[in-house]
């Protein structure tokens, strides 16, 4: 099993954790500059950003969870190979940041962007203890037709997307959306209007009212 690399920032001793997982072709320091504007308002919590495990095909500086085939000629079953040591790896990754930091499930947030967003929308729901909650920036619902019969957890979920966006559709959003409140999911959304594949101010303030709902005490 291939052992995440990763980067980590906030107090040595932390009372919650959020882990960050980055897009196709991107790594882990790509979103862990976003703990600079969020520790201030959360500091007890370390903040995580692992690099996924294989090395983009299409940015071999960057890392993916998967190939995906309309962008680099990978077969769909390399990418589902490819995607189940990603799984793997990333459940592993999550417990030992758990076990690091000494804290239960309930104490730890997710958010991922683009295909991170893909990864936290199918590992966490089919984890074995339920964790604070998930954000999804610009992404998708994985096998959104396997979603009900295969979630053991139903954690809440906040999905942030741009109207804008070039390379994840905005209608994805709704989609996921859909699926996961007709699998009994709680889900929040909030639509950054005019921004392309990126964050914007308001779409990380919304996720930061949703982290302190959460992890606040």
């Amino acid at each position: 099993m291939t052992e995440l690399k990763f980067a980590r920032k906030g107090p040595e001793a932390a009372d919650a954790a959020v882990v960050f997982l980055h897009g196709y072709g991107a790594d882990g320091a790509d979103l862990l500059g976003l703990a600079d504007p969020l520790s201030p308002h959360l500091p007890n919590t370390a903040f995580y950003a692992p690099d996924a495990p294989e090395r983009s095909v299409n940015n071999p500086f960057g890392f993916q969870w998967f190939p995906i085939p309309w962008l680099d000629g990978s077969t769909e079953a390399q990418a589902q190979e490819s995607m189940g040591r990603s799984i793997t790896a990333v459940n592993a990754f999550l417990d030992k940041v758990l076990a690091d930091e000494g804290i239960a499930a309930d104490r730890l947030v997710v958010i991922g962007f683009s295909q991170g967003t893909m990864m936290a929308l199918h590992v966490l729901p089919r984890r074995e203890n339920e964790i604070a909650g998930i954000v999804g920036f610009s992404g998708r619902l994985l096998t959104p037709e396997t979603l009900a019969a295969e979630s053991v957890v139903k954690p809440p979920v906040l999905l942030i997307h741009g109207d804008a966006d070039p390379v994840v559709p905005f209608e994805d959003m709704g989609l996921a959306g859909q699926a996961l409140e007709a699998a009994g999911f709680t889900v929040y959304g909030h639509v950054m209007k005019g921004t392309g594949h990126g964050i914007s101010p308001d779409g990380l303030s919304v996720a930061l009212s949703f982290l302190k709902d959460r992890l606040g005490k």
